[in-house]
């Protein structure tokens, strides 16, 4: 049956009579919706026709991890809806990684998922399972659009779930019928409230009871400080937090995603905290107040719970009244958005500003030293000349040559702990991209493509395993058909390092299984992929491979960087879930 069904009566009495899939392409146009990546099937075949049609940047991917990945990039950056679709079964399956990210890490999505023709469910249908059953579990809200009708309706409550509260996705499930049924839909239907175009869409202000509190516990403290989270960036946040740090003096530590809530180079920027730091951990044992704002105080920020000690006074400043208390007891609970009840901490604290920002006048000088002496101890790692390449050393180079706009997506595993620890960032906001919410290796070469798709004319470097980037290395296709001119970071110690490192710490030297892989020139990849390769064996190499791939235009770089072999060098530092602990012992 041909779908393309002409519109005369949109002109004269505003009737639509189209199909179910062109209607929910319009639905995203009405939300303004950018970049949206997927694989299709013939559920959604009319969605596909109509983004043809209608020229939507609609983007083909060669596994549907890679789109969801790309998607939560995408809205990552931009701040917008990321949109993914994927065909049912195995599609609708592949995309649970990417939702379990996005759902923790508090990423709007929308995501189409095609179902069965309802005539014929349960009947041994091709690629039929539970899709609904197991994708529930990993997103906000799953939309099953029973009535081609209601597609308007459910679609702009999808966007408005996404965007609402903590972020997160919404699988919107989209039987065949539904998809391929014609409809006559009155155009003014196709509307969406644009406030829901990205998040955080609805604002919320703490009780003033509980921040005049607050104010009162932090102009009583001697030495504050605060914890920043990944929510100063859902909240849009990192300038206010900025502001309200250098108003009173106030250190500011940083979790994985919290990095950029105050930039790197800022005097009060104490750098990341938990199972790896600078020094940070020392200023919290030192604090008598925290203030703990959009940040959950996981395992990773906690160093495994033990980071702040127990009985340390704790002012807590979330969104999501059930991360109160979750880890550790807090003092003084602020329910709210992040941006506003800093604007509203900052106004109740304002008579005593002059005082406070006295008291505190030495700790911007004091956080510096500390940090300058940091870098004093570590200076032969962050400066080594080693080869092959110390990770530390690639780092150091990394900072060198990526601009104040320029974007560092990392991989899971020890690309992520390496960049959150080492990465300076030159202005606030979120320039590092790491996937904490689930943590899954296989992100970096997805999310550099959403995220060069986002900050079109930016630099975007990935950091990325060997192993990493095995999972994803065909999507060096997908960029290189979109053009893209990113640049992937491999680094290659022939290992799955992260697992490789923890077999070291825990059972020692040689004590290796499963953890190696074959030396692979990915250089020599990307370039049979019709890709830029470049190979590192030397640190002097380094510097000279960023100009190049910062220069190259019209396909992504990979450069190949051959790094320690050495399993005591992998990661930044002791995970401490290696360290064996008897009754007494603190962990360092």
């Amino acid at each position: 049956m041909n779908q393309h069904v002409d519109i005369k009566a949109e002109s004269d009495v505003g009737l639509l009579e189209i199909s179910g899939g062109e209607a929910i392409a319009r639905m995203i146009q009405a939300f303004d919706g950018g970049a949206m990546f997927g694989m299709g099937g013939f559920q959604l075949l009319p969605f596909y026709d109509a983004a043809r049609r209608f020229g939507m940047r609609h983007y083909l991917v060669n596994d549907e991890r890679t789109g969801i990945f790309a998607a939560d990039a995408y809205a990552k950056v931009s701040g917008q809806v990321g949109l993914a679709d994927a065909t049912l079964g195995p599609g609708a399956t592949n995309l649970v990684t990417g939702l379990m990210e996005a759902f923790n890490s508090g990423t709007p999505l929308v995501v189409l998922v095609g179902n069965t023709h309802r005539d014929h469910s349960w009947k041994n249908m091709t690629q039929e399972c539970r899709q609904t059953d197991v994708l529930r579990p990993v997103c906000k809200d799953v939309i099953r659009i029973e009535q081609v009708a209601r597609i308007p309706e459910l679609m702009r409550r999808a966007f408005a779930v996404a965007t609402s509260g903590r972020p997160g996705p919404v699988v919107v499930d989209i039987p065949e019928d539904v998809s391929h049924a014609v409809h006559p839909f009155n155009a003014a239907d196709f509307y969406g409230d644009a406030i829901y175009r990205g998040a955080p869409a609805l604002r919320a202000r703490p009780d003033g009871a509980s921040v005049a509190r607050a104010a009162e516990l932090i102009a009583a403290a001697k030495a504050p400080i605060i914890l920043a989270g990944g929510g100063v960036h859902l909240s849009g946040a990192n300038e206010q937090l900025t502001e309200f740090a250098r108003a009173y003096n106030l250190p500011v530590a940083h979790t994985l995603t919290g990095k950029g809530a105050i930039a790197c180079s800022d005097p009060l920027n104490a750098g990341l905290f938990g199972r790896y730091d600078r020094f940070a951990n020392q200023l919290i044992e030192e604090a008598d107040l925290l203030l703990v704002v959009g940040c959950k105080l996981g395992e990773i920020a906690t160093k495994r719970y033990t980071v702040p000690a127990p009985g340390k006074r704790l002012i807590h400043l979330d969104c999501v009244a059930e991360e109160f208390d979750r880890t550790m007891p807090a003092s003084l609970r602020l329910w709210g958005d992040v941006r506003l009840g800093l604007a509203d901490l900052a106004a109740a604290l304002a008579p005593e500003q002059q005082r406070l920002r006295a008291l505190w006048a030495g700790r911007p000088a004091d956080t510096a030293e500390r940090m300058a002496n940091w870098r004093r101890k570590v200076g032969a790692r962050l400066n080594s000349e080693e080869c092959p390449v110390d990770i530390a050393r690639l780092m150091t180079e990394i900072n060198a040559a990526l601009p104040a706009d320029g974007y560092l997506v990392a991989d899971g595993g020890f690309a992520a702990h390496w960049g959150g620890l080492l990465l300076d960032t030159k202005q606030p906001g979120r320039a590092f991209v790491p996937d904490r919410g689930s943590a899954s290796i296989g992100y970096g070469l997805p999310g550099a493509i959403g995220a060069a798709l986002a900050a079109a004319g930016r630099p975007v470097f990935a950091l990325t395993g060997d192993g990493g980037f095995n999972m994803m290395i065909g999507e060096l296709e997908t960029a290189r058909r979109l053009a893209l001119d990113f640049t992937i970071i491999v680094v290659n110690n022939a290992a799955s390092g992260y697992i490789k490192a923890l077999q070291h710490l825990m059972y020692g030297a040689g004590a290796y299984h499963a953890s190696d892989l074959s030396e692979t020139n990915y250089a020599d990849v990307a370039t049979a992929m019709g890709c830029h390769g470049i190979r590192v064996e030397r640190p002097d190499q380094l510097a000279p491979a960023f100009k190049e791939a910062l220069s190259h235009r019209g396909s992504p770089t990979v450069i190949d960087v051959v790094v320690t072999r050495d399993p005591a060098k992998m990661l930044p530092g002791v995970d401490s879930r290696t360290v064996k602990i008897k009754k007494g012992d603190r962990i360092a």
